[in-house]
């Protein structure tokens, strides 16, 4: 399983980079929008965890780049803010598959992680 986390807070990122690499994923732990591109050029990921308010750049543009340069990848958007709460993030976002607060269990995160990467 291959995950790319979009994430601007470094010790959020790391601690679930942490847990999913404990169950066996390969993870890069990106802090931008600028970077995540750039891993999405290189590499095939079966799961993104993104960010919804990054600091640099938009998680939106993120989401759309990777439903063209990687449409098989899903994305589990992460947020603490209440953007979205509506369920509407899955009408702007096709490859959406999930939607969760960013104090969610990081066991929980890679649950879900796990199971969207296995039914792709």
């Amino acid at each position: 399983m291959n995950v790319l986390i979009v994430e601007s807070n470094p010790d959020l990122g790391g601690l679930w980079k942490r847990h999913l690499e404990r169950q066996g994923a390969v993870v890069t732990l990106v802090p931008s929008q600028e970077a995540a591109i750039h891993a999405l050029y290189g590499d095939d990921y079966d799961i993104i965890v993104l960010d919804l308010v990054l600091e640099s750049g938009s998680a939106l543009a993120v989401a759309d780049f990777a439903s063209y340069r990687r449409p098989d990848a899903r994305v589990i958007f992460v947020t603490n803010t209440s953007f979205f709460s509506d369920g509407s993030i899955f009408a702007h976002s096709p490859n959406a598959c999930a939607f969760v607060q960013s104090g969610t269990l990081p066991e929980d995160l890679a649950a879900m992680v796990e199971h969207y990467a296995s039914s792709r």
